[in-house]
């Protein structure tokens, strides 16, 4: 059996993924509303100054500010006849700071936002067709591995691996579910079923991110090591707990402490590439970092 293409790439880097960027670029001036990827074309200094910070803390793998540059995502916003410009911008802007640090640059691709056949009336094909749009603007940008995260529905996953294995084969692909219905996806997928089916879909690294914070990702891991397929590595990023209204804003409740508590957990269970979702800064991820490379 081929060696897992993620650990050859890693090659002794701590496999230390960065946290949130929605959330954080909203507090530092993107207008509410507006799509994040704008951000690619419009303000590239923001997006590259949150990438350094994230790196600086520790980071190894460095997320594209692509999850919504799919094209139905972007013609919600006027960019639906740029969805390459976008993506490629994107993923010029985490290359440059990943170059500076040794890192690499994950390609994120989130959900499309349409409903898969029977519940909708995109098929499986036109869902790979959207995702290999992205991933031609994600390639000529330069990344290094293909993420895709947050989502509920294993045919939209499977869609989104068949595009990466047709315009990147030679990039290790992750692919993560969002468990925060009941510790199942929103399409009512397990942790066990998602490892067995995206492990057959030929990805290198499977688990979970975002959903309902520490508590619950910390049984979903369990579940999903205890599911482990072959040579897929596993992989989760937690939200900061859940958001709280206090004095008027909402602000998350696990502090870098706590999350740096949850990082060590995961690893006693024996997940592979450990990070953050929701809720979590470059402070988080400095706290996880050194809790995981004491």
């Amino acid at each position: 059996m081929p060696q897992n293409r993620l650990l050859t790439l890693l090659a002794g880097r701590p496999a230390i993924f960065d946290g949130g960027y929605g959330w954080l670029l909203q507090d530092r001036g993107l207008p509410a509303g507006e799509a994040a990827e704008s951000w690619n074309l419009e303000n590239p200094a923001g997006i590259e100054e949150l990438h350094e910070e994230y790196a600086a803390a520790g980071a190894r793998f460095l997320t594209t500010n692509t999850f919504g540059g799919s094209r139905p995502r972007l013609e919600l916003h006027g960019l639906g006849d740029r969805v390459e410009e976008v993506n490629r911008a994107g993923a010029q802007i985490a290359r440059r700071v990943a170059d500076r640090h040794g890192a690499l640059v994950a390609g994120d691709l989130g959900p499309t936002g349409e409903l898969l056949e029977p519940l909708g009336i995109l098929s499986e094909a036109d869902a790979s067709a959207l995702f290999a749009e992205q991933l031609r603007g994600l390639a000529a940008g330069g990344i290094d591995v293909v993420l895709i995260e947050t989502m509920s529905d294993l045919g939209e996953t499977r869609a989104a691996i068949s595009a990466a294995h047709d315009v990147v084969p030679d990039l290790p692909v992750i692919a993560t579910m969002s468990f925060d219905t009941n510790r199942r996806t929103m399409m009512g997928v397990d942790p066990a079923t998602a490892v067995a089916e995206l492990a057959a879909a030929g990805v290198d690294a499977v688990g979970a991110n975002c959903g309902r914070g520490p508590e619950d990702m910390s049984v979903i891991a369990e579940q999903l090591t205890a599911a482990r397929h072959d040579d897929v590595l596993v992989i989760a990023q937690s939200n900061a707990g859940l958001p709280e209204l206090r004095g008027g804003e909402f602000v998350y409740t696990v502090d870098p402490v706590g999350m740096a508590e949850h990082a060590r957990e995961l690893r006693e269970l024996g997940v592979d590439v450990i990070g953050a979702c929701c809720g979590s800064s470059p402070e988080h991820i400095r706290a996880i970092t050194e809790a995981l490379t004491r």
